[in-house]
């Protein structure tokens, strides 16, 4: 079936912001204005530990969760989108800055941020669906032994020159 030259395209992306602006309220805003001061009391804390975890300044935390947050709530799909700081990425981000450095990290930032988009707009988070239900509890119990690992040493108040980034390593050094 040919498509009139007249008949209107719908865009292939389009971020939830722009539908949101539209008819935008002052009631809106100050009920926008609270949520956002309400995760911002969670998250900023949060991303500033997250921060140190991973073994870099606490300020770098608060300008990553700041930035993202704006993109996320700028280009996002969803007006209940939530983003932030994860747990997740400290055992990345701790290998990455121990191994590599701090210039590297970017790249290796940049690098996924192309990723995700490459793998976005194939389609391919829709196959979510068919990983298993004990890969993902497997995986992210996982993470969680790995972040409680980087925190034994803080918690004990061992004095440790320099933490091994791999587990195994840690391990050897904490024993």
């Amino acid at each position: 079936m040919n498509a009139s030259p007249t008949a209107e395209r719908k865009p292939i992306f389009r971020p939830k912001l722009i539908e949101c602006l539209r008819g935008y309220k002052s009631t809106q805003f100050f009920a926008d204005l609270a949520a956002g001061f309400t995760v911002g009391i969670v998250a900023l804390p949060l991303a500033m530990a997250f921060a140190i975890a991973s073994g870099v300044k606490p300020e770098a935390g608060i300008f990553t969760a700041v930035i993202a947050g704006f993109i996320i709530s700028a280009l996002g799909g969803s007006k209940v989108q939530i983003g932030g700081p994860t747990g997740a990425f400290i055992v990345i981000v701790f290998g990455i800055l121990s191994q590599y450095g701090p210039s590297n990290l970017a790249i290796c930032t940049i690098m996924a941020g192309c990723m995700l988009l490459v793998m976005g707009l194939a389609g391919i988070g829709a196959a979510i669906r068919f990983i298993p239900y004990p890969v993902t509890m497997g995986f992210t119990s996982g993470i969680a032994v790995l972040i409680l690992s980087t925190q034994i040493k803080d918690f004990f108040g061992l004095t440790v020159e320099k933490m091994p980034a791999d587990f195994v390593e840690k391990v050897k050094v904490l024993t």
